[in-house]
């Protein structure tokens, strides 16, 4: 169903991909927008239990995309330098098919408090927890995974390979 990767030796391992969700701390999510043209949108973002968890507004183009058609894909890019005199970049990303779903109870409040420890781990329990506690006027969203994907330059390849 999911391509396979051209560049096979790019590939990133399980553990590389994970690491790289779990390091980056925004990313786009890309949906089927209105009158079908594609939406492309930054969102923060927390990996979580193997899945991507976002918040969102109630209402807005975001959410209503996901509602009309939940098939969603997600990028990340973590690295991406500029080799002018090679006329390239130093790259590596991680990109993600999956369903979006609104999530509800038990779920959304555990990927709710993951939202929080990964953006405000600084911050007193006690705000935190008033945080997710009171916010009640948005969606945590689900990005239940089926393929992920990373790869790096192939310039990185060869350095871990000597």
């Amino acid at each position: 169903m999911f391509r396979e990767m051209r560049r096979i030796k790019q590939l990133l391992s399980t553990e590389d991909t994970t690491a790289v969700l779990n390091r980056c701390t925004n990313g786009v999510l890309a949906c089927l927008g209105d009158d079908d043209y594609p939406y492309a949108v930054p969102i923060s973002y927390v990996y979580f239990n193997g899945k991507i968890y976002f918040h969102s507004a109630r209402a807005g183009h975001k959410i209503d995309a996901v509602i009309k058609n939940p098939k969603v894909s997600f990028a990340v890019i973590d690295e991406d330098t500029i080799v002018s005199k090679e006329y390239t970049t130093y790259f590596r990303s991680v990109i993600v098919f999956g369903k979006a779903r609104i999530v509800e109870g038990d779920e959304r409040l555990e990927a709710f408090r993951a939202l929080v420890e990964k953006y405000s781990s600084d911050q007193p329990e006690e705000s935190k927890h008033k945080e997710i506690n009171g916010c009640t006027h948005s969606y945590i969203a689900a990005i239940d995974i089926e393929h992920m994907t990373g790869k790096e330059a192939i310039e990185f390849v060869r350095a871990k390979n000597s």
